[in-house]
């Protein structure tokens, strides 16, 4: 089985685990340090690492910190997303927007506590 691994700078690693295992279905694989812990879903392994904290989470040799945040994200699909997101927004998550539709489908930008995107998506349903 190949598989498809992810990592993430997060603020507070056992702020995140219960996040990533609860509201979207990871498995705890380790968690051997406080700064380190990997996850898995399918496929895809996910690594997340605390900043200042030993591997991934070291200064640059400029001394730039990894920090969490930005654009990129992992996508999953899922079969109602207004029921998805009620969900999690009852749970307390947060959003970076609202639904938005498009030719393809909707989305929506799920926030884990550290401010790294998760895109939740509906694809459209095929003209009958």
């Amino acid at each position: 089985m190949d598989l498809a691994h992810v990592r993430y700078i997060v603020n507070d690693v056992g702020e995140a685990i219960p996040f990533y295992t609860t509201h979207l279905g990871f498995t705890l694989e380790m968690h051997p340090a406080p700064g380190f812990a990997m996850l898995s879903r399918g496929v895809l392994r996910l690594y997340l690492n605390q900043p200042g904290v030993g591997g991934a989470g070291q200064a640059m040799p400029d001394g730039t910190m990894p920090a969490p945040g930005g654009w990129n994200r992992m996508q999953f699909q899922v079969p109602d997303l207004e029921e998805t997101v009620a969900a999690l927004r009852s749970a307390g998550a947060q959003f970076r927007n609202e639904l938005v539709q498009g030719v393809g489908g909707k989305q929506i930008l799920l926030e884990d506590p550290s401010g790294n995107l998760i895109e939740l998506f509906e694809p459209a349903q095929p003209a009958q």
